[in-house]
């Protein structure tokens, strides 16, 4: 009788933590609290079909799925595009540097400029280490780059994976890195036009103008990995 209602009692216990843990979904895959909260995958794991590369209709052969991640496999197979355009939205995504290695995250680019960062902001992904553009705090990993440098406590060595998150509501841009807060700006307001103004972007036509655009995986020529790449639309 003794032993029988410890049982019971291990198995209430049991069921009860279970039922506080929250729900993590596996790598490339969205839990169901995610969809009811209106995620979408940029990534499944299996396929790039949400994406192509800047001023191309397809993917270029040197990005590759490597254990379930986007990886650039070789410099020279441009930077990707999302086939989507977004406007306001919060987007979270896992990446991981190769030593010596420089990348990034853009938002807002569109296809107008020469190159994909003509006019596109972009989180910084670097190997704060080794890579010689270390010298300048806004070029370090999870910098809104040239402009907003990331708390140290933000950094990662080479070859960890990271997450990022970025949201943009109405001008409004937040960037987060391993739950740190890296950046916070409205784009437009007169503390951006002065970030702008003391940056390598002050004459640069028509940077960070647009409304929308796509999101961009830079190619810097370095080995480059991406996962859990999910995004949520705002109204």
């Amino acid at each position: 009788m003794i032993l029988s209602i410890k049982n019971n009692a291990l198995a209430a216990f049991t069921l009860i933590s279970a039922m506080s843990l929250p729900a993590f979904a596996a790598d490339n895959q969205l839990t169901a609290q995610e969809k009811a909260e209106g995620w979408q995958l940029l990534f499944n794991g299996a396929d790039m079909s949400q994406w192509r590369t800047f001023k191309q209709p397809t993917v270029n052969e040197k990005w590759q799925i490597e254990d379930s991640a986007i990886a650039l496999t070789a410099g020279g197979g441009g930077d990707l595009i999302s086939k989507k355009s977004y406007s306001n939205f919060e987007l979270t995504l896992d990446w991981k540097i190769s030593e010596v290695g420089n990348s990034g995250i853009l938002i807002l680019a569109d296809e107008k400029g020469k190159y994909i960062y003509s006019h596109a902001p972009e989180i910084q992904i670097l190997d704060n280490e080794r890579h010689p553009d270390n010298k300048l705090d806004t070029h370090l990993s999870g910098s809104l780059y040239d402009m907003i440098a990331s708390p140290v406590a933000s950094h990662k060595k080479a070859g960890e994976w990271n997450t990022t998150k970025i949201r943009l509501e109405h001008s409004a841009l937040t960037v987060w890195q391993n739950d740190v807060q890296t950046a916070k700006v409205t784009i437009g307001s007169d503390e951006w036009n002065s970030l702008i103004a003391n940056s390598k972007f002050a004459s640069w036509p028509g940077f960070a103008k647009a409304k929308a655009g796509h999101i961009g995986l830079q190619d810097h020529g370095d080995k480059v990995w991406f996962k859990n790449i999910k995004i949520k639309e705002l109204n």
